[in-house]
């Protein structure tokens, strides 16, 4: 991929505005995770790389619980205290824009279910996110990473078209191995599937195509037509082949 030309945020903020949930989970599937849980009524929850709060908002619904929201997009931290005061005003629930990788629990933690949904890159990778995940959390609590894995051996075209190494990611149990390699027990997993992909990056292309029409004057509308192309030819030249996704779910 080319050197962005303006901040990455911008075009995650763009592409992502019409997604509920940011990773590529269909919203049935999302609610049958949801309400798998069984968490308690004031079970403190951590969303770290929050995106919408959808995670945290939904569990406030249905479990009552308090949370907190972390991501270092402003527009996204706006989004969520808007989705926190639509359906759950009276929720305990806070939402703190900061780079996830500076952040640090304090009196909030530790908690009973701490989550990194699809943003390993804070951590360093797979490994990383698991270890900071159960540090933040309670003996007997939860633990639940989304990881990208290979479904089958990458070609070198589409390792050299995304820039994508081999060896940073693994297969089906890889993410499932290195949690239970960390003295956890894997509970549950829950995996994309082709459907579930489509819609996630299709939707992307048609967020960036409706910016781009709604807002003819903005300068960074070329470097947006530009990322969404290249990320369009990633999926159609072997991500959807070659690539999955999964929450993993873990008992600290």
């Amino acid at each position: 991929m080319q050197p962005c030309k303006m901040d990455i945020m911008k075009y995650y903020e763009v592409s992502h505005h019409r997604h509920q949930v940011f990773n590529p989970m269909g919203m049935t599937k999302f609610e049958g995770l949801m309400r798998s849980l069984r968490l308690q009524k004031g079970s403190k929850i951590l969303d770290m790389a929050c995106g919408s709060g959808e995670y945290l908002v939904r569990l406030a619904e249905l479990y009552g619980i308090s949370g907190v929201g972390v991501d270092r997009s402003h527009a996204f931290i706006v989004r969520c205290r808007e989705n926190m005061k639509a359906r759950t005003p009276g929720s305990d629930l806070k939402f703190i824009e900061m780079d996830g990788a500076s952040y640090e629990p304090g009196g909030d933690g530790p908690f009973d279910l701490s989550m990194c949904i699809g943003a390993e890159w804070i951590y360093k990778g797979t490994i990383g996110t698991i270890r900071a995940m159960k540090a933040f959390t309670k003996d007997g609590g939860l633990v639940a990473i989304g990881s990208p894995y290979w479904l089958k051996e990458p070609s070198e075209e589409y390792l050299k078209l995304t820039g994508i190494k081999r060896e940073d990611y693994g297969d089906f149990s890889t993410p499932l191995r290195l949690g239970e390699a960390e003295g956890m027990s894997c509970v549950n997993i829950v995996a994309s599937d082709p459907d579930d992909w489509d819609h996630y990056e299709t939707l992307q292309w048609l967020a960036v195509d409706e910016y781009i029409r709604e807002n003819p004057q903005d300068p960074d509308n070329p470097e947006l037509r530009r990322i969404s192309h290249e990320f369009k030819e990633h999926y159609l030249r072997g991500g959807r082949e070659y690539m999955n996704w999964a929450i993993f779910i873990f008992r600290n």
